[in-house]
């Protein structure tokens, strides 16, 4: 579903929680991102106008009590339904959490290889990107045994590929280009 504004309603979201509470209530809306994500009725009823704004809310308060949600989450969840920009809740997350690590000065990082790396390895790439970024790193490591050999590394919006695999793309592209 494309939804405008997903940086006004991360900015308003900001906005309203203290900077502590963040973390906890990024996990928060990632739980009810992946109950939709997951259960189709879930979303349906999220999304559709056939569904009233009072269905909305009352599924919304049963669901937060169930799954532990804060007021204050749950309130925004209702916000975006009532906008009707709940279909957007992962991009509206992502685009939390971009803006919250840019506030902290942090940088997340997704380093993706085909088996899992040493610590000695990661303590010595987590301080190469720390000189890169300028910023604290949070690593996070994905396991794709489909790379071959290499490593993948996201900073953002910015990939650097190293591995056989993506070589290997590469050198394929190339060849059907000429």
């Amino acid at each position: 579903m494309k939804v405008k504004g997903i940086k006004k309603y991360a900015k308003q979201f900001l906005s309203t929680v203290d900077l502590k509470d963040v973390p906890q209530a990024i996990e928060q809306l990632s739980a009810i991102a992946r109950l939709m994500d997951k259960d189709k009725n879930f979303k349906t009823l999220m999304i559709s106008p056939i569904f009233r704004n009072e269905e909305r809310q009352e599924t919304i308060s049963h669901i937060s009590r169930l799954l532990g949600i804060s007021d204050m989450v749950s309130k925004y969840i209702g916000y975006l339904s009532d906008e009707r920009a709940i279909g957007a809740l992962d991009s509206v997350v992502k685009s939390i959490t971009a803006m919250y690590l840019d506030m902290k000065k942090k940088a997340r990082v997704v380093v993706t290889s085909p088996v899992q790396i040493g610590k000695e390895f990661e303590g010595k790439l987590i301080e190469s990107l720390k000189e890169i970024t300028r910023r604290d790193v949070e690593l996070e490591h994905v396991l794709d045994p489909s790379l071959l050999g290499g490593i993948r590394i996201k900073v953002g919006s910015t990939m650097y590929d190293s591995s056989i695999k993506g070589q290997l793309g590469l050198l394929r592209d190339k060849l059907l280009s000429q």
